[in-house]
């Protein structure tokens, strides 16, 4: 029973995201995040080309972005990293810059 209950915990993640894109051949990586007051306002991409939250999970949606899966919290979607191997592309480890700095 308790096996059962940790293969349960270890798929909590995956089973967190509303949509897991299957990328496409041009879906790009985000290299940083864009906060205001701490929040995560937009993401940059390797392109460079800047996103704001909703463009970012449009695209998402559209398997347009590598390593990342759409989720909920209190109606709003917002971009989570997929599980992987690596803590080093995790959204939360990325390098942040403000407004201002771009």
């Amino acid at each position: 029973m308790m096996q059962e209950k940790n293969a349960d915990l270890s798929r909590l993640p995956m089973l967190a995201m509303e949509y897991i894109p299957t990328p496409n051949e041009n879906a790009k990586k985000i290299v940083a995040l864009v906060k205001e007051q701490g929040r995560i306002s937009g993401y940059e991409l390797e392109d460079g080309q800047i996103l704001n939250k909703e463009e970012a999970v449009a695209l998402a949606k559209q398997d347009g972005i590598r390593g990342v899966g759409v989720a909920t919290r209190n109606g709003s979607e917002y971009l989570k990293s997929l599980p992987d191997e690596s803590d080093g592309n995790n959204l939360g480890n990325l390098p942040s810059m403000t407004p201002d700095e771009m």
